[in-house]
């Protein structure tokens, strides 16, 4: 059986060392991040126009709240008239 261990003649130059670890760190989180990015825009073929669409979205709520609370009313002025 042909093993291979580093104890052997002239392999102490062939060992790995381990980065520091604040660049281990850094290193974990940047992977982290980009599977975190790439998981939110699984199945989105233009994730920059989804974005959009949900600020522009988050903008007409505000909006709405802004002038329903000042009208009275529930419905930002629309009323129902059956008769």
């Amino acid at each position: 059986m042909g093993l291979c261990l580093p104890c052997m003649g002239g392999a102490v130059k062939d060992v790995v060392e381990t980065p520091d670890p604040e660049i281990k760190r850094r290193q974990l989180a940047e992977a982290a991040e980009k599977r975190q990015m790439e998981a939110s825009s699984r199945g989105i073929k233009n994730a920059y126009s989804v974005e959009q669409k949900k600020k522009k979205q988050e903008e007409i709520e505000k909006r709405i709240a802004a002038s329903g609370s000042g009208g009275g009313g529930g419905g930002g002025g629309l009323r129902w008239q059956v008769g």
